[in-house]
């Protein structure tokens, strides 16, 4: 169903390619650019989750496209980030695994009829993405802070946090199912 907060999650997706593009030509203006409209792309993150809720508009389609966008957006900037050595290909490895260990952790727990919601973690993990990954994407000194330097020192935080939250929710759906195979047998 299309509605105003499906919307702006679709409008996530479509800031992808640009942010790329724009990525792609390293420059001080094309810097600025991806900057803004991945800030953009973010906030529609924050705001797309309120609307839902208060007008009442949560959807399936919004469920499911809300993280999926947020994956794409934060995945494809880390990769472009790794193209100009930006970002250690090894530290994005692990934060792309740990997406895909919890996706498919999801599935299975779909399968089964459960729903896996964020958690405080999870919330966290990506708010400190994005907030390591706006200085990276600018990747120039700005009023004297080396947004290089500041940004990697953001990922690497990032990158504890996105390791424990994801062996935090592995570790509680696990010992959930183990739970539930205990009272069924």
């Amino acid at each position: 169903m299309f509605n105003l907060p499906n919307s702006l999650t679709l409008g996530r997706v479509a800031a992808v390619p640009l942010i790329v593009l724009l990525m792609y030509f390293p420059g001080a203006i094309t810097a600025w650019l991806a900057t803004l409209v991945f800030i953009a792309a973010c906030l529609t993150d924050m705001l797309d989750g309120m609307l839902a809720r208060r007008r009442k508009e949560v959807t399936s389609m919004g469920k499911f496209l809300d993280p999926l966008a947020d994956k794409l957006l934060i995945c494809s900037v880390l990769v472009m980030l790794v193209q100009q050595g930006r970002a250690p290909a090894w530290v994005v490895i692990l934060i792309i695994g740990r997406e895909l260990a919890v996706t498919g952790m999801r599935a299975i727990a779909a399968e089964r009829g459960l729903v896996v919601a964020a958690d405080k973690y999870g919330k966290l993990k990506t708010v400190l993405q994005i907030v390591a990954l706006v200085p990276l994407i600018y990747g120039r000194d700005f009023f004297g802070l080396d947004f290089l330097r500041i940004g990697t020192f953001l990922l690497y935080a990032a990158l504890v946090l996105t390791v424990f939250s994801g062996w935090n929710y592995l570790y509680n759906f696990y010992a959930n199912l183990l739970h539930g195979q205990e009272r069924e047998g």
